[in-house]
């Protein structure tokens, strides 16, 4: 090669600061300090990943149906209309609100038709839309309190406290929250209860409680916010039907495929009174900006096909094995552990012996084990005397892949105290 061409990449690499050259020093390889490969840098400020995964709220990821959900992608692709792959329709696909308006009443006792259904992405769009914003359908600073029940999600809390709701806690029996108190209340307008299995401490609201709270909302012109949050996961029996279909009018429905399917679609559902539709859509805005409408044709032909059916039938079958699996666990090594909550859900309840809960999810740290205490969900206002603090593991027996459950199992029967 010329000269000149190799003076130039000799120059090129010097001001790059790979060489240095020095006049009647000749040319050498520039001292550098070693670089963090960016991989080793990223994976340093994450937290290890637990060796044993018991939280709640989290389905079996590897349980995915994804060979269906690609084959009813491709069909409902293939049939999808040009306009589809426009803007998208803030209240959501037709398709998928009709196929939802069948399921819901056939599988939950909705009573709806697709004209009162928005989509949106999960539980919490819900709750910012109705409470969140200079357009909330119901602005908390104006709507008056909010009840929800004594035990529920902090992150939830925290939402509505941020978007400035005042909440007030319901205490919780054998028969779901004691909802007499809401019309102890005046300033009680809106209610958020999960009535078809108490999260985290389970069991379904008892019938002349979903009765009342329904005459309540009635006659106070309040709302009932039902959080349908894992209503087909029973296990013993039929689900309980949705509280929704005492009175649409006065029962706001919140559903997701977060449990069913997978967290990471972000798609739920709210099957609203008709007098709330336009102000939902006018809190959405004119466009759809959070949940696909490629994702809503695959669900909506995921339902109509039959597949969604079969999958939740699949998981029911699976997720009560792994509930028996855990009882079966718990009685052959810890038989004075009391469980509850186990009829529905992805997860169950362990009593413990009153001031040992911190000291058994330290232990639980300690093998690696990641499972949540009871005392996080509990509301800060609960009094005492309306409802005693008891202490408690929260197991979401759902999370684990199969080949992984055993070891989890183990390791927490490993951390459980023994009788007193």
């Amino acid at each position: 090669i010329a000269r000149n061409t190799a003076a130039d990449a000799y120059a090129e690499l010097v001001a790059e600061g790979w060489l240095t050259a020095r006049q009647g020093s000749g040319t050498t390889v520039a001292e550098r300090a070693e670089p963090v490969p960016p991989t080793r840098a990223r994976r340093s400020s994450r937290p290890p990943r637990p060796a044993h995964d018991l939280r709640q709220g989290q389905p079996d990821a590897a349980a995915f149906p994804r060979t269906a959900w690609l084959a009813a992608g491709r069909r409902a692709l293939t049939a999808a209309p040009n306009e589809a792959f426009g803007p998208g329709d803030p209240q959501g696909r037709r398709e998928l609100r009709e196929v939802l308006a069948d399921y819901l009443a056939r599988a939950r006792g909705v009573r709806t038709d697709p004209d009162r259904i928005v989509v949106c992405s999960g539980f919490a769009h819900a709750l910012r839309l109705l409470f969140d914003g200079p357009r909330a359908v119901l602005p908390a600073r104006t709507a008056g309190s909010l009840a929800v029940e004594g035990y529920g999600l902090a992150f939830h809390r925290g939402l509505l406290a941020a978007a400035g709701a005042t909440t007030r806690p319901l205490p919780l029996d054998e028969h779901g929250a004691r909802v007499g108190g809401l019309a102890e209340d005046p300033e009680i307008r809106t209610a958020l209860l999960t009535p078809a299995h108490q999260f985290p401490t389970g069991g379904p609201l008892h019938p002349g409680r979903r009765a009342a709270v329904v005459d309540w909302a009635r006659g106070r012109g309040g709302l009932v916010l039902e959080d349908d949050y894992d209503g087909e996961f029973r296990y013993d029996r039929q689900p309980v039907g949705a509280l929704q279909g005492l009175d649409p009018e006065r029962v706001v429905y919140l559903g997701t495929a977060s449990k069913s399917l997978s967290p990471a679609l972000r798609l739920g559902w709210m099957v609203l009174p008709d007098h709330l539709v336009d102000r939902v859509l006018a809190a959405k805005g004119e466009r759809e900006a959070w949940a696909s409408a490629l994702d809503q044709l695959t669900l909506a032909e995921f339902i109509d096909s039959g597949g969604y059916d079969r999958h939740v039938r699949r998981m029911r079958r699976r997720y009560r094995d792994r509930r028996d699996r855990l009882v079966g666990a718990l009685a052959e090594h810890a038989p004075h552990i009391e469980v509850t909550g186990i009829a529905a859900g992805l997860h169950a309840v362990l009593r413990l012996a009153p001031g040992t809960e911190r000291s058994v999810l330290k232990a639980a740290a300690y093998r690696g084990l990641v499972l949540d205490g009871l005392a996080d969900y509990r509301h800060p206002l609960l009094a005492a005397e309306a409802m005693p603090a008891t202490d408690g593991l929260v197991v979401g027996y759902a999370t684990p892949p199969d080949h992984a459950y055993p070891a989890a199992l183990e390791a927490l029967c490993a951390i459980l105290p023994p009788p007193l």
